[in-house]
């Protein structure tokens, strides 16, 4: 699959099958996203595997969807505020990248914003100063959704003198 096809037929997963993922391709997916952009290789993504005690205390509206794995993505404490903006960004790109590498290989994702909550992230642990960029449950889909029409990109360039 090239990656303009990946790009293009990536879809948010909302249902998934109960087969799961061999933890040695989920750390080659990690891996590969790894190599996301990130200023100054600061590298500033962690990555927590949710188990099922902690699953169970989050209590998602749809269980992620039924998927086997559901990581948590965190971006580290960051001294400045343009330096929060940056890793933010670069842990997005490797979410990303880790969709994307998924998908390459048949597994399907998606992303909750339910570890913005204060609650989620007091279920997880999360530290003083770390951000959850988002909750990605992962796993084979149960079905593909059709793929939303997309805003004209002629629309939103602007030419600048």
């Amino acid at each position: 699959m090239s990656t303009v096809s990946a790009v293009r037929t990536r879809r948010t997963i909302k249902s998934f099958k109960p087969d799961p993922i061999p933890r040695e391709l989920l750390e080659e997916l990690l891996e590969a996203a790894s190599f996301a952009p990130n200023h100054r290789m600061t590298e500033p993504w962690e990555i927590l595997v949710v188990g099922p005690s902690t699953r169970a205390l989050l209590n998602h509206k749809t269980n992620f969807g039924g998927a086997p794995v559901v990581l948590a993505i965190l971006s580290k404490p960051a001294k400045t505020e343009v330096d929060r903006d940056e890793y933010y960004a670069a842990v997005s790109c490797f979410i990303l990248n880790f969709m994307l590498a998924a998908w390459e290989k048949g597994i399907g994702t998606g992303w909750s914003s339910l570890g913005l909550s204060k609650r989620a992230q007091e279920v997880l642990g999360i530290q003083p100063g770390y951000e959850v960029v988002g909750l990605i449950p992962v796993g084979f889909p149960a079905e593909v959704p059709e793929p939303k029409p997309r805003t004209p990109i002629q629309t939103k360039i602007k030419e600048l003198p």
